[in-house]
């Protein structure tokens, strides 16, 4: 959670996309209750946009410096790895 709760300067906005009541974006609500906040803490002025929509599979996308947009695949993933993957991007 390291890479969260310092994000990077070269990121320049962190959107993650979501089903607000599928069981495959579970691990990616989890985290998100519990990364949020930190995140926010640490990087207030990091824009971190939340988009759910129903049935919508979890992914999570990062935008750098430049236009480069990096995504991970979150559905059906655990809290534990929906972090792993999340810092892996950060990273």
């Amino acid at each position: 959670m390291s890479a969260l709760s310092r994000a990077l300067p070269a990121i320049k906005e962190i959107r993650l996309h979501l089903c607000q009541s599928g069981q495959a974006s579970a691990g990616a609500r989890e985290f998100l209750k519990a990364a949020y906040p930190s995140l926010k803490e640490a990087n207030p002025n990091l824009p971190f946009l939340i988009r759910e929509a129903q049935g919508t599979p979890a992914r999570i996308f990062a935008r750098f410096d430049r236009g480069v947009e990096k995504h991970a695949e979150l559905d059906g993933l655990s809290k534990a790895d929906v972090e792993k993957k999340v810092s892996a991007l950060l990273g």
